[in-house]
C-alpha cells in the first residue's frame, strides 16, 4: 500500500451547477436556493429529514459533501476517529446571524440560533457521516488552497487520520459556492496528488466554465 496523500474525489457547487469529479451532476440554472437545494437533495434520492431544518449554509455543506461521499462510505473503509474534517468560508454564519437578530426583535427563534455558528455544518457531517476525528472551521477573504493542502496534511501526519473531508462553502445574501474534495492516505489508485497547486486547479477549473 502506498502513503503518499492523494485527493480522491471532489465536488463543485456554483451557479446554478453541481459538478462531481469534473463531470455535471445535477443543473438548474436561475432556481432560487431553496429550490435549488430541494431538487439536489432529491436527485440524491437521500432519506434524511434534518435537512429540511438545516440554514442555508449547512445546506449546501451538506449537499456537497452528500454527492462527494455518493460513491464511498467512510463508515465502511474508516475507524470513525480515522476521519476527519477542514471547512473554511468567508461570511461565517452571517446571513443566519442577521434572520436571528431580526427575529430577536420580536421573538428570538431558536431554530435560527442553532446556526448561528460556522462550524455548526461541521457538526452536521459528523453526524450524518459518523466522524469523530480531528476537525476545524476557518474564515478567510478568499479560498486559500495552500492552506487547505496544509492544514490537511498536518491532520493525516500528525493525529492519526487516515482521511479528510477539506473544502470551502459559503453562503451569504442568496450567493453560494461550495467545493470539497476527499483526500486520502495509504491507497496506490488515486491520481491526483494532493497539494496546493492541484488543489487551486480543481477550485478554479469549473469557475471558468
Amino acid at each position: 500500500m502506498g502513503t503518499d496523500k492523494a485527493i480522491s474525489g471532489y465536488v463543485q457547487i456554483k451557479g446554478g451547477r453541481v459538478m462531481y469529479n469534473n463531470s455535471l451532476f445535477f443543473e438548474m440554472p436561475d432556481a432560487e436556493p431553496v429550490v435549488f437545494f430541494n431538487d439536489i437533495y432529491k436527485a440524491l434520492n437521500i432519506n434524511y429529514p434534518k435537512f429540511f431544518k438545516m440554514d442555508n449554509l449547512c445546506k449546501v455543506v451538506f449537499l456537497a459533501v452528500e454527492v462527494l461521499l455518493k460513491d464511498v462510505s467512510l463508515r465502511d473503509k474508516y475507524k470513525p476517529e480515522e476521519t476527519g474534517i477542514v471547512f473554511s468560508n468567508a461570511n461565517s454564519s452571517l446571513d443566519t446571524d442577521i434572520r436571528y437578530f431580526q427575529s430577536s426583535l420580536e421573538a428570538p427563534s431558536p431554530a435560527l440560533f442553532v446556526y448561528t455558528l460556522p462550524n455548526v455544518a461541521i457538526g452536521e457531517l459528523c453526524i450524518r457521516h459518523g466522524i469523530k476525528g480531528e476537525t476545524a472551521c476557518f474564515v478567510f477573504d478568499i479560498f486559500d488552497a495552500l492552506f487547505q493542502a496544509w492544514y490537511a496534511d498536518t491532520l493525516l501526519e500528525t493525529c492519526g487520520i487516515k482521511a479528510c473531508i477539506s473544502g470551502w462553502a459559503d453562503f451569504y445574501d442568496g450567493k453560494f459556492e461550495a467545493f470539497f474534495y476527499l483526500v486520502e492516505t495509504g491507497s496506490d489508485n488515486l491520481s491526483i496528488k494532493h497539494n496546493s497547486e492541484n488543489i487551486d486547479k480543481l477550485y478554479n477549473q469549473v469557475w471558468k466554465n
